[in-house]
C-alpha cells in the first residue's frame, strides 16, 4: 500500500510559477509509471504529464513548454514544476501511481491562477 501526499498548490497570478510536490509513503522505485491528473470544474479528468521508473516523461500537448515532470526514487517523491500559468491550468491537480494491478491517488492539491 503506497499513501500520496501532494503539495505545493496555491493561488498565483497568470505568468507565475508554482511547484507542486507529491510525497509517497514508501519506495516508488519499482512503481512502473508516475503522474499527474488535474480535475477543472465542468470538465474531465486530465493527464496532465508522466514519468516512468527509467525517467521517460510524457506531458500533454496543452502544457508543453510550461510544465516540467521530474522524478526523484531516493526522495521517494515526484515533482511537478508549474511555469507560465494560464487561467484555463485552474484544478486540482492530483498525483497518481500506477504498479499493476493496484493503482494509488493522492488527495489533490488546488491550482488557482487568476489576477
Amino acid at each position: 500500500q503506497v499513501q500520496l501526499v501532494e503539495s505545493g498548490g496555491g493561488l498565483v497570478q497568470p505568468g507565475g510559477s508554482l511547484r507542486l510536490s507529491c510525497a509517497a509513503s514508501g519506495s516508488i522505485f519499482s512503481i512502473p509509471v508516475m503522474g499527474w491528473y488535474r480535475l477543472a470544474p465542468g470538465k474531465q479528468r486530465e493527464l496532465v504529464a508522466a514519468v516512468t521508473r527509467s525517467g521517460t516523461t510524457n506531458l500533454a500537448n496543452s502544457v508543453k513548454g510550461r510544465f516540467t515532470i521530474s522524478r526523484d526514487n531516493a526522495k521517494n517523491t515526484i515533482y511537478l514544476q508549474l511555469n507560465n500559468l494560464k487561467p484555463e491550468d485552474t484544478a486540482v491537480y492530483y498525483c497518481n501511481a500506477v504498479n499493476p494491478p493496484l493503482d494509488y491517488w493522492g488527495q489533490g492539491t488546488q491550482v488557482t491562477v487568476s489576477s
